[in-house]
């Protein structure tokens, strides 16, 4: 059993080094026939033989050892049903719950509010309401909304009245839940704006997006049980840590 680790290692070592010799040619090639490619940040090998990860930013492409085909879509590893390149996506694009700015969130403690979720929610997203229905089912925990005003104009303009509301949790539920249209209202919404660039960076381009507290990050709705369920995924990652 000590061997898997060392087994890994070297596997990945071996990719590294086929990538390495790899680059300098894929690089070049990708750079004269394509320049309106933005710059390259990595190439890398894949465990498909011969083909190649060309990454830039956050968007993967994939190419042969000369750079003489590019192709932009999905990797499937059918044996291990596993889409590696959303697996990869993930990776990229993954939060550490801890640097947050959760300063631009309203929170909303049920129960002990031990456990922590994190949602991004547009209020003309019929999803998120369907999901903040089935969050009314979960206690003991604290849920920090981002507003993520990208459906419309007049998502902008419920999220600055919901912002900018006396009571934030309630003027979210009575829109969300009742459909109460929120009250007129204003203040700073910096705020709003920062949102949506974090979420740029971090290509979150649905609504709801979640993310848990084990940097677990859940793109659209779901129940109250796989709520429950990741909760308590992030509780055990917490407690081994």
């Amino acid at each position: 059993m000590k061997l898997i680790p060392s087994l890994l290692a070297a596997a990945s070592l071996g990719l590294a080094l086929t990538a390495t010799a790899q680059e300098p040619a894929i690089r070049k090639t990708l750079a004269e026939r394509i320049p309106q490619l933005e710059k390259i940040d990595e190439v890398r090998a894949t465990p498909m033989g011969g083909l190649y990860e060309v990454r830039v930013g956050t968007d993967l492409f994939y190419t042969d050892a000369k750079g003489n085909f590019l192709i932009q879509g999905e990797l499937i590893d059918t044996k291990a049903r596993r889409n590696l390149t959303e697996d990869r996506i993930n990776k990229l694009t993954a939060v550490d719950f801890n640097t947050l700015p959760l300063q631009d969130a309203f929170a909303t403690v049920r129960g002990n509010g031990k456990r922590k979720l994190v949602v991004f929610a547009d209020p003309n997203c019929g999803y998120c309401k369907r999901f903040e229905r089935d969050l009314q089912n979960v206690d003991n925990v604290t849920i920090y909304t981002f507003l993520y005003p990208i459906l419309s104009p007049d998502s902008a303009e419920k999220s600055r009245n919901i912002w900018c509301a006396k009571d934030r949790n309630n003027a979210w539920n009575d829109w969300m839940l009742r459909e109460k249209t929120p009250a007129a209202a204003s203040c700073d919404t910096a705020a709003l704006q920062r949102n949506l660039a974090f979420g740029k960076k971090h290509k979150i381009t649905g609504t709801p997006t979640l993310l848990f507290a084990n940097g677990a990050r859940v793109p659209g709705a779901i129940g109250a049980a796989d709520i429950e369920k990741r909760l308590a995924e992030a509780s055990e990652t917490a407690s081994a840590n």
